[in-house]
This record gives structure tokens, sequence and C-alpha cells, in this order.
């Protein structure tokens, strides 16, 4: 358990700095953009008045040092407890690990969390239309979970009816469809729109392949007994 709790923690902060590090410098500067679309739109939105619109915005960090510090640190918590996840995944499984093998489990990991998803909910930049946020967070996380139990079966079962049931599992969400909103668009242009989803996807697939290297490698080392000392004499 120590291992476990010791790898991830090193890992989730090294691979949520990294994110961090990453995310400021491409995807920020895109939500900034962002913003400034959803802001006009909102100034330019009429109240049942005839007037514009001033309801009272709900607690968010300032702009500047303390939003960058909020959001640094709320990568660093994910990137732990996505390390957990993975980690605990490594020694369920009980096989050998190093850094390559570790890559292949962040793979599996980008498949799980951030692509299927995103097959149905691709990444938004705010003042986007949406669906419903529960909906949208149910549907999710029947994605999350039916991808990695498909995948398992698909992966680690050998009897073919339970492969079977494994790609029938993968593809259920997406036969079922996520929520989508009755109207498409908003404020935000569809470039700058497209421009964020794949960088998002881009990002986060970097995220997980060092976090998965980084799991493994240090999995791997912190499980391996240390060598005898020879004597000299």
């Amino acid at each position: 358990m120590r291992h476990i709790l010791v790898t991830a923690l090193v890992a989730g902060c090294i691979a949520g700095l990294l994110f961090f590090a990453v995310q400021h410098a491409k995807l920020t500067p895109l939500i900034l953009a962002a913003e400034v679309y959803e802001s006009g739109a909102a100034e330019h939105q009429p109240n049942s008045l005839g007037g514009a619109e001033h309801a009272s915005p709900a607690w968010e960090p300032s702009s500047g040092l303390e939003r960058t510090a909020f959001t640094a640190l709320a990568d660093i918590v994910v990137g732990v407890g996505y390390a957990l996840l993975l980690v605990g995944a490594i020694a369920l499984r009980g096989s050998p690990v190093d850094v390559s093998r570790g890559m292949a489990w962040g793979a599996a990991g980008y498949a799980v969390f951030s692509l299927a998803p995103a097959m149905g909910l691709p990444p938004e930049l705010p003042g986007s239309h949406a669906a419903d946020l529960l909906a949208r967070q149910e549907w999710w996380l029947g994605t999350v979970a039916a991808t990695a139990c498909g995948s398992a079966l698909l992966a680690f079962s050998r009897p073919v009816l339970l492969k079977v049931v494994g790609a029938v599992v993968l593809a259920l969400p997406h036969l079922i469809g996520a929520p989508h909103p009755h109207e498409i668009g908003g404020p935000v242009p569809p470039e700058l729109a497209a421009e964020f989803a794949a960088a998002s996807l881009a990002t986060s697939a970097l995220f997980w392949l060092v976090l998965g290297g980084l799991s493994g490698g240090i999995y791997a080392r912190l499980g391996r007994p240390e060598a005898p000392l020879r004597s000299t004499s």
C-alpha cells in the first residue's frame, strides 16, 4: 500500500505540474479569448424588462496570480487522483511494470478518461451551448465505466464470449448517445472551439503518457529489493 501511495503522490504531482504548464501556455489563452466572447454576449442579452441582465456571478478566483495558483493546485490534485487509480490498477493486475509498460497503462487511461468521453462530449470552451450538466456528468461516468470494463474484458479475458461482451459494453454508451443541447453553437467562433478541443485532447494525451511512465518507473523502483552489499574484505 505504501508503494501505491508514494508512487501516486510523486507521479501525480509531477504530471499535474507538467499538465498545468502546458495548459497555461496553450489552453488558457483560448479560454480567456472565449470568455471575452461570452462576456460580450451576456452584456447584450436583454432581460424580461428590456434592460441588460445582471445576475450575481458565482465566486471564482480573481484573474492573475490567484487564478493561476488555483489552477495549478487543481491540476496537481487531479493528477494525484488519476495516479491513484492508475497505480491501483497496475497493482491489482500484478504484472511486472516499468516505464514503457507504464506508458501503455497511461495510454489506456487516456482512452478511458479522455478519448472515449470526447467522442460524445468533446472539450468545450466557456460560452458554448451545452446540455444539462447532470445529464452530461451521468453520461461521462457511464462512458468511463463502460470503457474501462469493456477494455479490460477485451484485453485480459480469454473466452471469446467475454471478448464479445467487452466489445458490446465498450460500444454501449455511444449507441445510447451523449446528451446534446437543443441549439448548437454559441458566441464563441467555431474555429476557436475546434482548436481548443484538439489542443485539450493533445494535452491530455501528454499528461497520461507522462503519468503512466512515471507511475510504472517509480512503482517498479520502490518494489525492487535492494541489492545486498558486498564485503570488501
